[in-house]
């Protein structure tokens, strides 16, 4: 009895180690210290690597807050890959010395950056986007401006920011294909209203997270990505997390965040 009540405590120990394991906590890429903060998502480490922080962009108050946490600190970066990008820098996850919480993780957590949607790690994934939802919920930060987040009904707004990576949320009032292109229709008017863009080739992400695209008509969304355009503003949907699902009743941009499938 006592040997099977031992098994049961370590069993208990092991999973709830397991349930609370942080996330992003991938391969070690090697350890440094900051030398230098390069611009709002890059810094510079004195063994002359340039370390690019993967799963974020930044916001107006970005460069100030990295450089208030990392300028002169010893860091642990942590990754997926280190292949250096084209222009040189390596993409990592940046912990400050011995924490278990990445510093991407904690500007999200302030409202002082915002979550990209290019981890395909799910729980990485997850995880940053509950840390930025924490901050929108208290507005914190980015959040603090009721125009950090875009309403889809209101397309100029969205076409001012055209290059900028933004966040739009609004109701899809048609789903279209045309050729091997579906567009998330968010007004009346297809060339001048609000739309986002998703490839066929996009479609198995959609399909594995058993949604459909014509299900998301009539449904509202919350909708990350870079800005483009000409005559109406698009957003270029290439991975499945730039896309969230909200409830019918949900107040813009506090609710929590809910992936395709959910909500």
């Amino acid at each position: 009895m006592t040997q099977r009540l031992h098994f049961i405590v370590a069993f208990l120990l092991v999973a709830g180690h397991t349930a609370f394991a942080a996330p992003c906590q991938f391969e070690s890429q090697g350890e440094g210290r900051v030398a230098a903060i390069v611009d709002a998502r890059s810094v510079r480490l004195d063994d002359g690597r340039e370390i690019r922080l993967a799963g974020i962009e930044p916001t107006a108050t970005t460069k100030q807050t990295l450089t208030s946490l990392l300028a002169g600190r010893d860091v642990t970066l942590r990754g997926a890959d280190d292949t250096p990008d084209r222009y040189g820098r390596q993409g990592a996850f940046v912990f400050i010395g011995e924490s278990d919480t990445s510093v991407q993780a904690t500007l999200l957590a302030r409202g002082e950056a915002i979550a990209s949607a290019e981890i395909a790690d799910k729980d990485c994934a997850a995880a940053l986007l509950a840390s930025e939802a924490q901050a929108r919920r208290q507005k914190m930060g980015n959040w603090a401006d009721p125009s950090a987040i875009k309403n889809a009904e209101s397309p100029d707004d969205i076409l001012a920011g055209i290059g900028r990576f933004m966040v739009v949320e609004g109701k899809v009032l048609s789903v279209r294909q045309a050729g091997a292109m579906t567009y998330l229709n968010f007004g009346r008017n297809w060339t001048r209203g609000f739309a986002v863009t998703i490839s066929r080739r996009t479609l198995p992400a959609f399909e594995s997270a058993g949604i459909t695209l014509k299900s998301l008509e009539n449904r509202r969304i919350r909708v990350r990505g870079w800005v483009e355009g000409n005559t109406g503003p698009r957003i270029d949907v290439r991975l499945i997390g730039q896309v969230e699902l909200l409830g019918a009743n949900e107040p813009t941009g506090v609710g929590p965040s809910k992936g395709p499938g959910t909500g």
